[in-house]
């Protein structure tokens, strides 16, 4: 029976609008985003079937087209409405960090606010937090041009923007897709031009924290930088 057949007080819709979306359970807030089920199931139906496939939303959002073709009846244009709520939550913990001028007193505070995104990314992205003078957090950016490959176009692209931003710090933060947060000899060399670049202009960088599955490996906390 579909869920318009329900009775008001059991849809999940109705709940939310009543009670608060933080009454809802995780099939019930699913089930809001993909809408509608298909023949036989509802949209109730076809997030417990989520669930159940994939456990948890980091799951959900690790997964790519291919794990999604087990589950008959979501389409690709369900499966894009899913991964989409999935990525607005992941941008609300940046748009907080920027907003709150979070403070930045350990290589654990940046894992800890970048790492639930950057750690299932199937792509390397480069970070920066730009820090002022009491450390706390003036803006974060994506640097598009370029990769820790291209160093010296991404230095040119980082330091343009601190100056813009009159930032006294800065911290830069990367992934690995691999998982493993082991730098490699470009990322040390990258690190140490990125380092040197900054003296010249009197902007310290802090830290080059590289985000892998769960863990991090900090240049600041291995004496690297100092």
């Amino acid at each position: 029976m579909g869920i318009n057949n329900w009775p008001k007080t059991d849809r999940p819709r109705e709940k939310l609008i009543r009670d608060g979306e933080h009454t809802l359970s995780d099939s019930e807030l699913l089930a809001i985003i993909l809408g509608t089920g298909r023949k036989g199931y509802s949209a109730l139906d076809l997030a417990r079937m989520i669930l159940q496939r994939f456990r948890t939303f980091r799951q959900i959002g690790q997964a790519d087209l291919r794990h999604w073709g087990q589950l008959k009846g979501l389409g690709k244009a369900k499966v894009s409405q899913i991964k989409a709520a999935i990525e607005i939550a992941r941008r609300f913990n940046e748009e907080k960090i920027r907003d709150e001028r979070v403070k930045i007193e350990s290589s654990g505070d940046v894992a800890r606010m970048l790492m639930p995104r950057m750690q299932d990314l199937k792509k390397e992205v480069f970070k920066v937090l730009f820090l002022n003078s009491q450390n706390r957090v003036i803006d974060l950016i994506e640097i598009e041009e370029g990769s820790v490959n291209q160093a010296r176009p991404i230095i040119r692209e980082i330091y343009h923007q601190a100056l813009l931003e009159f930032a006294s710090f800065i911290v830069c933060v990367h992934n690995h897709p691999s998982g493993n947060p082991e730098p490699s000899s470009q990322d040390k060399q990258f690190t140490r031009e990125l380092v040197l670049a900054g003296e010249c202009l009197f902007i310290k960088c802090l830290d080059h924290v590289i985000i892998g599955n769960g863990e991090y490996f900090s240049f600041s906390d291995k004496g690297i930088i100092r």
